[in-house]
């Protein structure tokens, strides 16, 4: 709605609400300057309304004079909201761009009336005081007047002469209205002589919003459409009265005859008193009405130009209220009247100009004020209270209204366009979209009528309306008119639809639908272009959809870069990435509202929209990838940026070269932008400089490891997880990049990750100790021989002394950070698939979108590497990659299991189990004292390791338990001597320790452990056969003894072993293999060597022969060793001799 409906709207409504506050019972009291209490004499529009609901709240008398006095002040400030500080004024320039509001009153400026859009007719120079309270207020953009509101260009009707405003206007519609029924016979109106009397108009919108039910049936239908239409119209019950009472005593007087408006006009004038009128000031209005549409249609006419001033001075003696209600005698007034009814007679008695039937000289002369008053009338079907929506009755009214076509020299073509365009105003006012489909079906009917009536076109024609029509003034008719204000209304918001339809998209297919309708209308030569309907769609509504679509793009494109231009960002970020943001969130806007909508007018929109888009960002990426060198942070941003948006602009010219069949056949339009060739070798540069920051963070990481849990749940090292969180990081930077990549740079990405994860494990793997060392000194074999008399006793031979680099590294080497360092290779274990998935999948979405891009017939630049780019070849490269770290890692995680086991048996439990075990005597060092011990590592390393590598921890420290029983057994020393009788302690220690690991089903397989044990219980097994059985297995098995095999082999020794033979005769107690022993190796008493001797450091002895290197030695002799061919040699001879002596 315009400024000039608004005001004259705000005006009513003030009068009304003062009217209503006034008589309503509310006041105690009224007191006028001259002791009147009445309110029909009241000027309303001169009281300060806020004066009056103070003294209502107060119970204070009104006092007009203070009103009056409290108005006049009033006028002196400026507008302000309803604030609680009074200090928001509504300023002239917008707030957005204005700054804080200013501390001081802003100046009084002259509201500009030609830069304002106003209704058809214009406001008189002189105007109540309220309008004046308006002239300085020009609000802001606020919700009810969006910043997007284009008003619709005036169809430039002839101005009225007289500045008759549209409640004149409205009212003298509903009088003409009431007129036509009366003369046309078709009803009767019915006085309702009873009613109640009720002059406040506010009693005519009782129940309005209540749903109506007609009766169409009902013999009082009639009467309640017109009632119903009253209201409308809003006109009170005491007028409409008077209006009936005066009209029916005119038609009563009169024959059916043809009647125009002039006649019903003085009809009025005489039928209607000043006493009829509620006050003075109501009827002076109502008077001063009628002789404005008199004067419109009588002093319009060329015919009484000669007669023009007396006609003139008539009217004027009807406005003048001392000269017509006061001087004038009744018969004068007549007089007046008969002379103003004689020359309308004489203008309505000329021949018609185009010979339609029941034509009159005032359907061409008074037009201008026939189509706005008719305009009033179908203004009059849109509910008051929802001006959006009309009322239900509208159908039913609007065939009561025809009764004015008479009148007002309406035809049924001339109906369809009026009603098309008044619809279309409110539509543009409440941009409700059911009243556009009004619009847009009234206009079809109007531009695919047939012309059968040359006359009626004709009369059309003549109409004529003065508007601007490509910067020119233009002289049309009232049709061509209508349909250049809605096209131009159209075009303006089609010309920007991203402005103006994004709130409420769906109203872009009626508005596009009116544009293309009234756009097919020629004004050169509008008898021969017909609109043939939306079916028929050729290339000038194509060419007219494109333009629309053109324009919008760069209308938005401009406020973007713009916005972009002229803002302050705070974070940095380059202007182009943020340019190409927007523009991406264009296009996907462009793509999901808009073009569903617009492919039904042109399947080519899509194409359109993404190539003006692109080309916007083109001309303005250009100049910046020229200056490209390195892979900065705002070259990645800008790149990344720009490959996104065109992902999604190709996705737009896809769709739309799909929904196109012209374009199917065409070669490919969409150039791409040159991001490829400039990206990949600053990219690959990149790469290879993140290579030397990734080993040198990763070595940092791994130096400043202390090798403790990150919590109880995450229990791997926090130098793995930080190891990995860079690498995920480049990965994640390369991709997120969206940025054209390919082999090369896939290789460069997974040499980094190989050399980062390998240099890791190898430093994890280079800090173990050799498990050589952890093994304690072997001492020397010797018969069981026990003390007779004392004797000097030897000492066993010194160990070597760890250095300061492996006793340090075994400081650091604890069991805990042992299991800290498995679950750190476990975890890598785990991470490193995970991370070869997420490559895989970031490389595969790359993939599909070129092959996407390329099945489109124009693959880009990027993809001239496709050849390298094959399936086989990234499985062999991620193979080779991959499986090479998890190989490291395995045998990493093998390595430290083997060191693990190794300590805790060799190392942490060296004095318990492998120094004290049956040290002396087998029933006084039993196994079950070590068991505790064994039960609390075993326990510590479950807690602290990771679920998945138990199993093989505590099978490796079982495996290094029967080791170091093992080692009890062979290498246990001249302590430890083993008889028949200790063989069943033995085997049921074994046992124990079995089912220590087995742990009633909750440790290690029962079927694995029994299996490892079987070396144990064989060894053990030796010692209850006689010594002369195990000599002879020891002849036997030195025939097939090699040279060159180490003791202290992964492989336990077996029962048949040379080695195992004899050091099962060293260790048992039996006289014969003392005698064995003595006789031919010539090895020393056990009783010759101290028992308490011990060692607390791993050493090599000196006397270890060449065939035992890892557990044992032959010791021959103490004065030092030979080599494995002469113990070879040994067991040669010892072994002939005794095959010809006997034991």
């Amino acid at each position: 709605m315009d400024g000039a409906s608004l005001l004259q709207r705000y005006r009513r409504d003030r009068r009304k609400l003062l009217e209503f506050l006034l008589s309503s019972g509310l006041i105690k009291e009224i007191r006028t300057p001259a002791g009147s209490s009445t309110v029909s004499n009241l000027n309303l529009d001169a009281l300060s309304i806020d004066y009056v609901l103070e003294c209502i709240q107060s119970s204070r008398v009104v006092d007009v004079s203070v009103a009056s006095k409290r108005y006049r002040e009033e006028l002196q400030q400026p507008i302000t909201m309803q604030s609680h500080f009074g200090d928001s004024y509504f300023l002239l320039s917008g707030a957005e761009t204005a700054g804080s509001p200013p501390r001081r009153i802003p100046p009084v400026v002259a509201y500009n009336y030609n830069n304002h859009t106003f209704s058809d007719s214009d406001l008189p120079s002189s105007r109540s005081g309220f309008e004046n309270e308006l002239k300085h207020a020009h609000p802001g953009p606020t919700k009810s007047l969006p910043r997007n509101h284009v008003h619709i260009p005036k169809i430039g009707l002839p101005t009225l002469q007289t500045g008759l405003l549209d409640d004149d206007l409205r009212e003298s519609a509903y009088e003409i209205f009431l007129a036509c029924l009366v003369f046309s016979r078709k009803m009767e109106l019915h006085l309702n002589e009873n009613r109640k009397k009720n002059s406040r108009f506010l009693a005519g919108l009782k129940n309005k919003r209540v749903k109506r039910h007609p009766m169409p049936d009902s013999f009082d239908r009639p009467s309640e459409l017109i009632d119903i239409f009253r209201s409308q119209m809003q006109i009170s019950e005491a007028m409409d009265s008077l209006i009936r009472q005066c009209l029916a005593a005119v038609a009563a007087g009169r024959a059916r005859e043809q009647i125009d408006v002039p006649q019903i006009i003085l009809g009025l004038l005489n039928g209607m008193l000043k006493s009829d009128f509620p006050n003075e000031k109501s009827y002076i209005l109502w008077k001063s009405r009628q002789a404005d549409i008199l004067e419109e249609l009588l002093s319009s006419a060329e015919y009484v130009n000669d007669k023009k001033q007396s006609v003139d001075i008539l009217i004027d003696r009807i406005r003048n209220p001392e000269d017509w209600d006061t001087r004038m005698s009744p018969s004068e007034r007549f007089e007046v009247l008969s002379a103003i009814s004689h020359i309308a007679l004489t203008l309505s008695s000329m021949p018609p100009k185009y010979g339609i039937l029941g034509e009159s000289y005032y359907w061409s002369a008074g037009y201008q004020l026939n189509i706005r008053i008719y305009e009033k009338l179908l203004v009059g079907l849109f509910d008051i209270l929802e001006d959006d929506h009309l009322i239900e009755e509208a159908g039913e009214i609007l065939n009561l209204l025809k009764s004015s076509w008479s009148m007002l020299g309406i035809t049924q073509k001339l109906h369809n366009v009026i009603h098309a365009w008044v619809l279309f105003q409110q539509f543009v006012a409440t941009n409700e979209a059911v009243l556009l489909d009004y619009s847009i079906h009234a206009m079809r009917n109007v531009l695919s009528a047939q012309d059968d009536d040359h006359m009626e076109d004709n009369y059309i024609q003549s109409l004529l309306c003065f508007t601007t029509w490509k910067g020119c003034p233009t002289r049309l008719s009232y049709l061509q008119s209508v349909i250049l204000s809605i096209s131009m209304w159209c075009d303006n918001k089609l010309q920007d639809y991203h402005l103006h339809f994004t709130e409420k998209p769906s109203l872009l297919n009626e508005v596009m639908s009116m544009a293309l309708m009234v756009g097919a209308y020629s004004f050169e030569s509008c008898d021969k272009n017909k609109f043939t309907g939306f079916e028929a769609l050729d290339s000038t509504h194509y060419r007219k959809v494109k333009d629309y679509v053109e324009s919008s793009i760069e209308a938005v494109s401009k406020r973007v870069t713009d916005s972009i231009g002229h803002g302050h960002r705070i974070d940095k970020t380059h202007p182009l990435t943020v340019l190409a943001s927007e523009l991406k969130f264009i296009s996907e806007k462009e793509m999901a509202v808009f073009y569903p909508i617009l492919q039904q007018f042109c399947p080519e929109v899509g194409i359109v929209s993404a190539l003006k888009l692109h080309k916007i960002y083109g001309e303005r990426l250009g100049p910046f990838l020229n200056d490209v060198s390195c892979l900065s942070e705002g070259v990645r941003e800008v790149l990344t940026a720009a490959v996104l948006l065109e992902d999604c602009l190709f996705e737009l010219y896809s769709l739309g070269k799909r929904q196109s069949a012209h374009y199917s056949a065409r070669t490919n339009e969409f150039e791409y932008y040159k991001i490829g060739e400039v990206a990949r070798p600053v990219i690959l540069d990149w790469v290879i400089a993140q290579h030397a920051r990734i080993l040198e963070w990763t070595g940092r990481a791994f130096d400043l490891e202390d090798w403790e849990p990150l919590s109880h749940q995450q229990k791997q090292a926090a130098s793995v997880v930080e190891v990995f969180r860079i690498t995920e990081e480049t990965v994640d930077q390369l991709f997120q990049m969206k940025l054209p990549v390919d082999i090369t740079h896939l290789q460069a990405l997974l040499s980094i990750i190989f050399h980062t994860l390998d240099a890791y494990l190898q430093k994890m793997v280079s800090q173990l100790v050799d498990k050589r060392d952890l093994y304690p000194p072997v001492p020397p074999l010797t018969r069981f021989k026990g003390t007779t008399f004392p004797v000097i006793k030897r000492k066993l031979a010194e160990a070597v002394v760890l250095d300061d680099e492996v006793h340090n590294k075994l400081n650091q080497l604890t069991i805990s950070k042992l299991c800290v360092r498995l679950n750190t290779l476990q975890y890598i274990q785990r991470q490193i698939t995970t991370l070869e998935d997420g490559i895989r999948r970031s490389w595969s979405t790359i993939r599909v979108i070129e092959d996407k891009i390329c099945s489109e017939g124009n693959p880009p630049e990027l993809s001239d590497g496709s050849s390298d780019m094959r399936d086989e070849s990234m499985d062999e490269l991620f193979v080779a990659t991959f499986d090479c770290i998890r190989d490291s890692a395995a045998n990493a995680i093998r390595k430290t299991c083997d060191f693990l086991g190794t300590r805790v048996v060799f190392w942490d439990l060296r004095e318990a189990f492998v120094f004290h075990l049956y040290h002396g005597s087998v029933e006084g060092a039993r196994l079950e004292n070590v068991l505790p011990q064994f039960d609390n590592i075993l326990n510590d390393v479950c807690g602290l390791i990771d679920d998945d590598l138990r199993d093989l921890v505590v099978s490796r420290i079982y495996k290094s338990s029967l080791e170091g029983y093992i080692w009890v057994l062979l290498d246990g020393g001249p302590s430890r001597a083993f008889s028949n009788s200790d063989v069943s302690m033995m085997e049921e220690d074994l046992r124990m320790l079995i089912d220590l690991f087995v742990s009633d089903g909750e440790g290690l397989p029962r079927s694995l452990v029994t299996e490892e044990a079987k070396a144990v219980q064989q060894i053990i097994s030796l010692f209850s056969l006689q010594a002369d059985s195990v000599i002879r297995m020891l002849m036997t098995s030195s025939r097939h003894m090699t040279a060159g095999h180490d003791v202290h082999q992964n492989d336990f020794r077996n029962i048949g072993d040379a080695q195992t033979l004899m050091r099962v005769l060293c260790h048992m107690k039996d006289a014969g293999a003392s005698k064995f022993l003595k006789m031919h190796y010539n090895l020393p008493a056990s009783s010759e060597y101290e028992e308490n001797a011990r060692e607390e450091s791993v050493s090599g002895s000196p006397l270890i022969a060449d065939l035992i290197k890892r557990s044992a030695s032959l010791r021959l002799s103490d004065r030092g060793s030979s080599s494995f061919r002469s113990i070879k040699k040994k067991f040669h001879e010892a072994t002939s001799d005794l095959r010809h002596v006997a034991w």
